[in-house]
């Protein structure tokens, strides 16, 4: 307090130098011709592309970051927007024509798309040859045949035949499992 002044000096300041001051013509000319070129030094050159490149960089972030949260925005609304019209749609009269349960959002659909999968895999289960070690064992007996005998399948016809009659064996304990 009180050790600066409050006031900034506008009146110009002029120091007048005593002693003459004299440059070579070489320093003249060294400092007339970098100033008069346009061409930067390599260092100074690699620092500036460095620069720009990390700016360039930074600013295709910053515009990814924008585009992906411009898209699931958009995403969102769209998602928002098929909600509604399925529950205006569902939510409608039924008509005499169209029974009630026909008309299905998408949260009930995927529910019967998982119990259809469900009832697949158990079928799927059901079906599998380890049921059936006669069906896989003659199944093997072929194939093995037909690898040894490449230029004479016809050689199979017992395997084949033994195949067949596992298949159709199989078969009918499957139907008599249905009954």
């Amino acid at each position: 307090m009180g050790a600066g002044q409050s006031k900034a000096d506008t009146e110009e300041k002029v120091f007048y130098n005593e002693t003459p001051i004299q440059f070579s013509q070489d320093v003249v000319n060294h400092l007339s011709d970098h100033s008069m070129s346009p061409d930067t030094s390599p260092e100074r050159q690699s620092t500036l592309d460095a620069h720009v490149r990390a700016r360039i960089q930074a600013e295709l972030q910053h515009l990814r970051a924008e585009e992906e949260s411009v898209q699931k925005e958009i995403e969102l609304a769209l998602e928002r927007e098929n909600i509604d019209r399925e529950m205006s749609s569902a939510g409608g009269e039924p008509s005499d024509e169209v029974a009630e349960g026909d008309v299905k959002n998408s949260m009930t659909l995927m529910g019967d798309l998982e119990e259809i999968r469900t009832k697949v895999d158990r079928f799927q289960a059901r079906r599998r040859l380890s049921d059936y070690p006669a069906v896989k064992d003659s199944g093997e007996a072929v194939v093995l045949c037909y690898r040894q005998n490449p230029t004479a399948p016809l050689d199979c016809w017992r395997e084949v035949r033994e195949f067949n009659a596992s298949v159709a064996q199989a078969e009918s304990q499957h139907l008599a499992s249905l009954r």
